[in-house]
């Protein structure tokens, strides 16, 4: 069974940039599909990006295409974030996630069943 810590959030203004990173321990990550997901206050959690294991195709949710770019380091077995040009309405708490069953479309939260504790990433305007 995977373990996963991410790490990397902070605060940051408007049109900066972070890279989250998530470190895996336990089991290979390139075996799981993988993803990051966010959470507001008062909002519920939502897929930003996640990498599929088949094909090693990428998704991305619309508010983050053309900003975040999610990627892989197998030799560090860990995942990552950049997000470029940070908006306030990306607040949030940041979590990574795995699931070792094949995944495809739009991550859903429910379908995870490993998660990392969060990173806090927070844009001021």
């Amino acid at each position: 069974q995977v373990q996963l810590v991410e790490s990397g959030g902070g605060s940051v203004q408007a049109g900066g940039s972070l890279r989250l990173s998530c470190a895996a321990s336990g089991a290979t990550i390139s075996s799981y599909c993988t993803a990051w997901f966010r959470q507001a206050p008062g909002k519920e959690r939502e897929g930003v990006a996640a990498i599929y294991t088949v094909g090693g195709s990428t998704y991305y949710a619309d508010s983050a295409k053309g900003r975040f770019t999610i990627s892989q380091d197998d030799a560090k077995n860990t995942l990552y974030l950049q997000m470029n040009s940070l908006k306030p309405e990306d607040t949030a708490m940041y979590y990574c996630a795995a699931r070792l069953t094949p995944c495809g479309g739009r991550p859903k939260p429910q379908f995870f069943p490993t998660w990392g504790q969060g990173t806090q990433v927070t844009v001021s305007s």
